[in-house]
C-alpha cells in the first residue's frame, strides 16, 4: 500500500474545522491565577523605580513581581551560537534590569484571579523613567557605546560569506551595475498570539506545560537551567497553534515568567497574548538595507557580486543568534554561477522590538536585493532580463555544484538537477511570455502595466531530530516525533511516512508531536526541515519496527524472515499469502519471555535518529503581472505563480497549500506591511488599521507549478523543503514588476511598494 505521494485527507482536519483543537487558550486549570506583563511605554531609558503599591491594592490581585524578584542575573540565550561573535552584552533578562531599550519590554507582572483583573492591575504599575537617545537606524547606529549595553557596541558584529577574488573581479569587470535596497519591518501576525500554561504537582514535583510549540526541547533545556528544574521535571505537552511563520516557540521573557510564577506561587499560571502586546513584543524581522554590487562582462555573464547590508536586530539578540545575518550573507548567491562572492551583513542593535526569523529569513531580503539588481543590470547592458538568468543559471554539467564556504558548519552543495531547464520549463507552463506580450500591449495603450520574475534557491533540513514508532496489542500504530504543529500538516507527514512502511492506512496512524514524556530530544519545526528531518527519522523507527517484526513473525510462522512482507497491517509470507499474521499479534508476541532480550526494549517498537549532515537545496522561481495606478500609487497583482522542485512531495496538496499561503504572505511584505516608529521610537502600528496584511481582493489566483525532477540525494526520501520557497521571491517578482510597469531606469529603492511609495517613484520617473 503506498501512502507517499498521496494527498489523503488530512489526520488534523477533523479536529481543527470541528473546534475540537488543542489551543494553549482552550486549557483551563483548577485554581489559575491569570498573568499581565507591565510593558515599557519608552523606547530607552533609565528605570530608576516601579511602583507596584496601587496595582497590589486591588481586590483579586495576587501579586506584582519585578526583576527584584527573580533569582540572581539571568538572561535568554541564544540557540545556535555563531562563530566570532559574543552575543553576552546583548542578551535579554526577562524583565528590565536597570534600562528600557524598547517600548513593550517586559518591566513586571500582575497575577490576579481573573484577567481583566490583571490587565487592570498592571495599568497601576507606574514607573519613574529617565529617557535616553534613541537609535532608529540600524547604520547610524554602528559606532555608538550606549550606556545601557554596558558600554559594548551597538554593533554586535559582521556575518561575512565569501570565495573568490573579489576585489580583482571588481577591478576588472567591464560593467559593474549597483544599488540601494531596503526591506521594510514585518512580522509573521500568526492568527492566534502567543500564550502559555503552567501547572506545578508539589506532590510529584513536577511541572506541565501547555503552549511551547516549535522548539519545545531548547525550551525545556532553557527552563533547566533557568529554574534550577532537572529535565526530567518539566512535561512539555504538545498544543495545536494557529499559525508560526518563526515567530512563535522561540524562548521569549514569558516562557520563563509564567513556569516561574507558577513554581513560585505554587498555583496554575496562565497567559494569552492580545493583539497589541503581540505586535509590541513577539519578534519583528526583514528590516535591512543593502548595497550590492554586481560585476558582468561583455556579453552579460555574471563574474561576481559583492555585498554590504545593515541588519537592524533591535534592542536585543534574541534565540536566533545570528540565523537571518547568516542566512542573508550565504544564501545571497542564489542559483547562479558566480566565481566571485562577498556579503557582510552588520548586526545593529536599535530601540526597537528585537528582530527574530520569520519565514524565508534573509532569503525575502536578499532575493529581493540580488533579483531586482539582476533587472537594473539588464536595463543597463540592454540584455532581456529573461535571458540574462538564462546565461547565468547554473545548469545540469555543473551540478551538484560545491561552494567554497560552509553554513552553519556544514558544505554548501547545491544538491539539484538542473536550475536552467527549471526556470524555462516552469516559464513555458506558466505561459509567461504572452504575460510580457499583453503588458507591453496594455503600456502602448496607456496603462502601467508591467511583468517580473524572481529565481530562487532556497535551503532544507539541516541538524538531528527522533522519532518512536509503536504497535500495540490490540494493533494501533503511534508514531512520536520531535516536531511541532501549526496548521502545516506535520500529523498527515508523519502518519504517511509510517504507512509507507508498515503498509497501513495512514488514517489509522496516531501521531504525537513533541510530548517530552515519550521522546527525551527532539529538534523541533522550523527552517522547513520537519519533513526532511524528522520524516526521515520517523522512516528510520518505522523500518527498526518492520525488522523486528519480521524477526519475530518469522519464528511464528516457522520460516526465514527474508520471506516475509508487510501487507495490510500483517506480516505475510511471500509466494504464501495464506500463511500471515496480524501485527497485533506479533506485538503481544514481543512482550513474553520468548522474544524479549536483554538490552532490547519489550514490545514491538523502534527509535530512530537522523542527522543530516548538510543541507538539502529546493529550488524555483515566482512569476507576477502588476498593474500600478497612475493616481493613487496602488499595485493591483493581475496574475500569480510559482514553480518549485521539490524533490518529491509526500502530500502534494499539502505543498501546493504551502506554496500557495507563502505567497500570500509575500505579497503582505512586497506591498503592505511595515512597522513604523515615530522619532521616540513609539510604535506607529499597533492594530491591523495600520499594519496592513492582504486582504483577499490583493491576492490573485495563484498558479502552482510543481516538479520532482530531482529528489534530494542527501535524504532517504528524497524529500525537500516546502515552506519557505512560496514567500522568498515575491518581494523581489512584485518590485520587478512595478519597474517595468513603470518603466524605471533606475531601481525601486524599498519594500514595501505602498502607494505613496509607489507615487513618490512615479513623480521622479516624470
Amino acid at each position: 500500500m503506498s501512502a507517499i505521494g498521496l494527498s489523503v485527507t488530512r489526520l488534523e482536519d477533523q479536529r481543527l474545522l470541528t473546534g475540537r483543537g488543542r489551543f494553549h487558550d482552550d486549557v483551563t486549570r483548577p485554581g489559575q491565577l491569570w498573568m499581565r506583563v507591565v510593558r515599557s511605554p519608552s523606547a530607552h531609558a533609565r528605570l530608576v523605580g516601579v511602583d507596584t503599591r496601587e496595582a497590589l491594592r486591588l481586590p483579586g490581585v495576587t501579586g506584582v513581581y519585578t526583576v527584584a524578584d527573580l533569582p540572581g542575573d539571568l538572561r535568554i540565550p541564544v540557540r545556535q551560537p555563531h562563530p566570532g561573535l559574543d552575543f553576552t552584552p546583548y542578551l535579554q533578562p526577562p524583565l528590565a534590569t536597570g534600562f528600557v531599550r524598547y517600548v513593550g519590554e517586559p518591566v513586571a507582572v500582575v497575577l490576579a484571579e481573573d484577567p481583566y483583573v490583571a490587565e487592570d492591575a498592571a495599568d497601576l504599575v507606574s514607573m519613574e523613567l529617565e529617557d535616553l537617545p534613541v537609535a532608529l537606524d540600524a547604520r547610524g547606529a554602528t559606532g555608538e557605546r550606549p550606556e545601557s549595553l554596558g558600554g559594548a557596541d551597538a554593533e554586535v558584529g559582521v556575518v561575512r560569506f565569501a570565495y573568490g577574488d573579489v576585489e580583482e573581479v571588481f577591478r576588472t569587470a567591464p560593467h559593474v551595475v549597483t544599488a540601494e535596497l531596503g526591506t521594510g519591518r514585518h512580522s509573521g501576525t500568526p492568527l492566534e498570539p502567543r500564550g502559555l500554561v503552567a501547572e506545578w504537582d508539589e506532590r510529584a514535583e513536577r511541572m506541565t506545560i501547555w503552549g511551547a510549540t516549535k522548539v519545545p526541547y531548547f525550551n525545556r533545556r532553557v527552563l533547566t537551567t533557568l529554574l534550577g528544574l532537572p529535565e526530567h521535571s518539566i512535561h512539555m505537552l504538545e498544543s495545536d497553534a494557529g499559525g508560526s511563520f518563526g515567530i512563535r516557540g522561540e524562548f521569549y521573557p514569558e516562557d520563563l515568567l509564567v513556569p516561574f510564577l507558577c513554581r513560585l506561587t505554587g498555583r496554575p499560571v496562565k497567559w494569552s497574548e492580545d493583539r497589541e502586546e503581540h505586535f509590541l513584543a513577539a519578534n519583528h524581522a526583514r528590516e535591512q538595507h543593502h548595497r550590492i554590487e554586481l560585476a558582468f562582462d561583455d556579453e552579460g555573464t555574471l563574474l561576481g557580486l559583492r555585498d554590504e547590508a545593515w541588519l537592524d536586530s533591535g534592542a536585543y539578540i534574541r534565540t536566533h543568534g545570528a540565523v537571518v545575518a547568516a542566512l542573508t550573507s550565504a544564501m545571497i548567491c542564489g542559483p547562479y554561477r558566480l566565481a566571485a562572492c562577498s556579503s557582510d551583513v552588520h548586526i545593529v542593535m536599535t530601540n526597537k522590538t528585537p528582530i527574530g526569523t520569520y519565514r524565508a529569513p534573509g532569503r525575502f531580503q536578499n532575493n529581493f536585493v540580488r533579483e531586482h539588481a539582476m533587472d537594473l543590470a539588464a536595463t543597463r547592458l540592454a540584455i532581456d532580463p529573461v535571458e540574462l538568468r538564462r546565461r547565468n543559471l547554473l545548469d545540469a554539467t555543473e551540478l551538484p555544484h560545491r561552494r567554497p564556504m560552509q553554513v552553519f558548519g556544514a558544505p554548501m552543495l547545491l544538491d539539484g538537477k538542473d536550475h536552467l531547464e527549471h526556470f524555462d520549463k516552469s516559464r513555458a507552463a506558466v505561459g509567461y511570455e504572452a504575460w510580457r506580450a499583453e503588458s507591453r500591449a496594455a503600456r502602448a495603450a496607456g496603462r502601467l502595466v508591467g511583468t517580473g520574475c524572481a529565481v530562487l534557491l532556497e535551503k532544507a533540513g539541516l541538524g538531528h531530530d527522533s522519532a518512536v514508532v509503536d504497535i500495540g496489542v490490540g494493533g494501533a500504530v503511534r508514531v512520536s516525533m520531535g516536531g511541532a504543529g501549526s496548521g502545516q500538516g506535520i500529523e498527515t507527514v508523519m502518519a504517511q511516512i509510517t504507512a509507507e512502511e508498515l503498509d497501513v492506512p495512514a488514517g489509522t496512524v496516531k501521531v504525537v508531536l513533541s510530548d517530552t514524556d515519550i521522546l527525551p530530544d527532539g529538534a523541533g519545526s522550523f527552517a522547513s526541515r520537519s519533513t526532511v528531518v524528522g520524516g526521515t527519522a520517523v522512516k528510520l523507527a518505522a523500518e527498526a519496527v518492520v525488522a523486528k517484526a519480521k524477526r519475530v513473525a518469522a519464528v511464528l510462522l516457522e520460516t526465514d524472515a527474508s520471506r516475509l512482507l508487510m501487507a495490510g497491517g500483517e506480516v505475510v509470507v511471500a509466494g504464501a499469502p495464506e500463511r500471515r499474521v496480524p501485527l497485533a499479534a506479533v506485538a503481544a508476541a514481543c512482550f513474553t519471555p520468548r522474544f524479549i532480550r536483554t538490552g532490547e526494549e519489550p514490545g514491538l517498537i523502534g527509535r530512530g535518529t537522523y542527522v543530516a549532515d548538510g543541507m538539502t537545496y529546493p529550488y524555483g522561481a515566482h512569476y507576477t503581472q502588476a498593474e500600478v495606478d497612475a493616481r493613487t500609487g496602488r499595485v493591483t497583482l493581475l496574475r500569480y505563480a510559482v514553480s518549485y522542485e521539490i524533490g518529491r512531495a509526500v502530500h502534494p496538496r499539502s505543498v501546493h497549500g504551502q506554496l500557495v499561503g507563502g505567497v500570500a504572505q509575500g505579497i503582505g511584505g512586497a506591498l503592505f506591511e511595515e512597522f513604523r516608529y515615530d522619532e521616540r521610537g513609539r510604535p506607529l502600528s499597533l492594530t491591523f488599521r495600520d499594519y496592513l496584511w492582504p486582504r483577499a481582493s490583493d491576492v490573485p489566483d495563484i498558479q502552482v507549478e510543481l516538479y520532482e525532477d530531482s529528489p534530494a540525494p542527501g535524504n532517504p526520501l528524497g524529500v525537500r523543503g516546502a515552506g519557505e520557497g512560496g514567500t522568498a521571491g515575491v518581494g523581489a517578482a512584485v518590485a520587478n514588476a512595478v519597474r517595468d510597469a513603470l518603466q524605471l531606469t533606475g531601481d525601486v529603492g524599498r519594500l514595501p511598494l505602498h502607494p505613496p511609495r509607489v507615487l513618490d517613484l512615479l513623480l521622479a520617473r516624470r
